[in-house]
């Protein structure tokens, strides 16, 4: 049977789980995990929850799956640590360092690969089995024909997610709230900012067309076609943030779907959706993967306006309307939001009423056209029948009992579950009956009292004398004893160690910083050799997603699966992309080949001091970085396309778009492999702060659409300054000086 992974952002949502037939949970805690704004679970409250779902042979996971920096690593360390001796089953991550601590040190906890890392290909999967990974959630835009053929030749588990919401960015490589909005969704605060509204620009031609929600996805559904997936080992559900019934009614679905049974479809439309895709996993020419007009719960269709009154509104309904639902309205302009509680609702006679199913009236003030559609996205009685199975018990244990004994000898119980086998005695003595002694029935009906455990009774074998008696409370007590020792011994785990032997690290020496380049056209490129810059990343550039391997000397990567690619075969700078904020996550790339490491856009001035420092005092060596200082920073890479949306295929080739939402234009750079990059709107230009920033080999100059003479003059500025030849006037406009994620932390 295959997992089923179903997720809790909160205690009811937990039960709800699990009631409702989770092979297995996964939760955050209030730190280190990426959905920051649930209601994740303190260290206190864990070891109680764990007991409850591994009594009922649930797996639960702890997603620690945050970029950790290194003021955070030692309580991180300690955080991993609790959780190997409360007996959780594993740890997601992101960071290296989290990942390698794991590995290095607990055979007993397993290390899963969170989808931010990013892994999407086979060299990405190869690494992080070497590192010691026993599953990877990959990438959700990997289509289930490549998982396949991963499948056959990498000998780890595949987790997927198969509902629930998805990120337009490739996950872990968005950094559009972090750098927009200083809430990182790297660090499980991310604000959303690709459910906005935004429009598109031609700038070529001078044409703006309507904004819509276009980067806000629909919601995945892989139901209709799951049996597409059967070779996979764990089937995940997105939805920390959502509410209980959520979790109970999509847990319930496929839990019904996988065991051949016939679901219920109101689990899926009664709980919030965005209407569904089947996402990359399932369809390769994907094009309408976003819902362009209605980035929250679309709800369904249960009637229409059929008249308009002052205040009022007489709906025809096609389905149940009950007083406390809500409903949702289309407006005159589709963007425009009309959600309705159902406080009152009234018949065509004006009497108020509490349900309907034929037609109803409902206050209402705003304007709407007759015909407009009615939504219902909240039904207060299906969310009344699905809170009933939060705490009940999805599937009973089946125990064994059997009872001996002798006349003036203690009851003696034996309880077996599989391979678990308990035996308790009684206080009392058994007694010979002076009228009607105890029936089968008699120990049967106290001994199969078990409504508060998880277990049933299976088989009740008696082995006594005749004619016996003992006080029916003598064997309740025995009955609870005996569940209680077989909990415990049920429990009882041992957290096993392991010591990796500590490889020193690789000698670099501190220099004068480098200017070096990154470009994304040839001109560019040429500006960079005529101003002298001697490395220059163009072509020999592998991007964390949709990579293709070519054969260079020297190489930017940008993901783990160009690390594991091109060691011991080039010169390996990696990028930005792979989110590297601390010292012990640079150790473990020079560790494996990487000559030179990139740090984060989301690291600060402090941060970057601190690491150094670390690194130093850690491994008596220093590392060697690059640090980018100047640049337009990528808000997202996806491979969604706006322009395919919009039935504008091929014009990137010839016009020149941006994206634009109330406050600022993002350019977007259409690449090669039709992934879409999105740019920020404001140029980061960290000159001014060169003077205060230590342990840097190499300073960074990233350009994207700037022409020749840019590039030329950015240049020209940085080495004036690098070089102290005079003071720097800034040369650059209002855009270009975005300094206040390097001088502060990124919530």
């Amino acid at each position: 049977m295959k997992e089923l992974l179903s997720p809790a952002g909160s205690l009811d949502a937990f039960y709800a789980a699990i009631s409702n037939g989770a092979d297995a949970v996964y939760i955050g805690l209030s730190a280190f995990s990426a959905r920051a704004y649930a209601n994740n679970f303190d260290l206190e409250t864990l070891e109680e929850i764990i007991n409850y779902a591994h009594l009922r042979n649930v797996r639960v996971f702890v997603a620690m799956n945050t970029i950790i920096f290194d003021h955070e690593l030692e309580k991180a360390f300690e955080t991993i640590d609790t959780l190997a001796s409360i007996n959780v089953d594993a740890v997601i991550v992101q960071d290296l360092s989290l990942l390698n601590y794991i590995t290095s040190n607990y055979e007993s906890i397993e290390a899963h690969i969170s989808t931010q890392m990013g892994i999407d290909d086979l060299e990405g999967i190869k690494f992080v089995h070497e590192l010691g990974a026993k599953r990877v959630v990959l990438a959700r835009e990997v289509n289930v024909e490549n998982i396949k053929e991963y499948k056959k030749q990498v000998n780890i588990e595949f987790e997927v997610f198969i509902h629930g919401a998805l990120c337009v960015s490739y996950s872990g490589n968005c950094f559009m709230s972090g750098l927009l909005g200083m809430r990182s969704g790297n660090r499980g605060r991310c604000v959303g900012s690709c459910r906005k509204l935004y429009g598109l620009v031609d700038e070529t031609n001078n044409i703006t067309y309507p904004k819509s929600y276009l980067f806000s996805m629909k919601d995945l559904n892989t139901s209709c076609e799951i049996h597409k997936l059967s070779f996979i080992d764990s089937f995940k559900i997105e939805g920390r943030m959502k509410e209980p019934s959520y979790v109970a009614g999509i847990t319930r679905y496929y839990r019904d779907l996988l065991d051949g049974k016939k679901p219920n479809k109101d689990h899926l439309l009664k709980n919030f959706q965005r209407t569904f895709t089947k996402g990359y996993i399932l369809d390769k020419n994907v094009s309408e993967i976003t819902n362009t007009e209605k980035p929250n719960n679309y709800g369904y269709i249960i009637g229409k306006v059929i008249k308009t009154m002052p205040g009022k509104i007489l709906i025809k309904l096609s389905d149940t309307l009950n007083q406390n639902d809500q409903i949702r309205i289309e407006a005159i302009n589709i963007y425009d939001e009309i959600s309705l509680p159902i406080t009152k609702m009234y018949n065509e006679s004006g009497q108020l009423i509490n349900k309907s199913s034929t037609t109803c009236i409902v206050e209402l003030k705003e304007k709407v056209k007759v015909g407009a559609t009615i939504y219902k996205t909240k039904d207060v009685e299906y969310l009344k029948e699905i809170a009933k199975t939060f705490k009940t018990e999805y599937n009973r244990l089946p125990i064994n009992m059997e009872v001996f004994g002798e006349i003036n000898q203690p009851l003696n119980l034996i309880i077996t579950y599989k391979n678990y086998k308990v035996s308790v005695k009684s206080n009392e003595l058994i007694e010979a009956a002076k009228n009607s002694g105890l029936t089968f029935d008699n120990f049967y009906k106290q001994l199969s009292k078990l409504n508060e455990t998880p277990y049933i009774l299976n088989d009740l074998k008696l082995n006594l004398p005749d004619n016996i008696f003992i006080p029916l409370k003598s064997l309740n007590e025995l009955r609870r004893q005996g569940i209680e020792l077989l909990n415990e011994k049920r429990l009882s785990h041992k957290v096993v160690k392991t010591n990796k032997p500590i490889v020193s690290a690789p000698k670099f020496s501190l220099q004068e910083p480098t200017l070096v380049c990154s470009v994304k056209n040839y001109d560019q490129y040429l500006a960079c050799l005529e101003e002298g810059i001697e490395e220059i990343f163009f072509e020999n550039t592998v991007p964390r997603n949709n990579a293709t391997f070519k054969e260079f000397d020297n190489v930017l990567v940008g993901g783990l699966n160009g690390v594991h690619y091109y060691k011991d075969k080039a010169k390996v700078t990696t990028d930005y992309s792979l989110n590297v904020v601390n010292h012990h996550s640079v150790y473990i790339l020079h560790q494996h080949g990487v000559e030179k490491v990139t740090l984060s856009y989301e690291i600060s001035k402090k941060d970057v001091n601190n690491l150094v420092s670390n690194y130093q005092n850690s491994y008596n060596e220093n590392p060697n970085l690059e640090l980018i200082v100047y640049g337009k920073q990528q808000l997202m890479v996806t491979k969604y396309c706006p322009l395919k949306r919009l039935n504008l295929c091929g014009n990137c080739k010839k016009y020149k778009y941006h994206v634009k939402d109330e406050i600022a234009n993002f350019d977007l750079l259409f690449n090669d492999d039709c992934t879409v990059t999105v740019l920020n709107s404001r140029v980061l230009n960290l000159i001014d702060d060169l003077k205060d920033i230590k342990g840097i080999n190499y300073y960074r100059l990233a350009f994207t659409n700037e022409s020749s003479d840019d590039v030329k003059q950015v240049i020209r500025t940085f080495k004036r300054r690098l070089s102290n030849l005079s003071d720097t006037t800034k040369l650059f406009n209002s855009n270009t000086d975005t300094r206040g994620h390097f001088n502060k932390e990124i919530m």
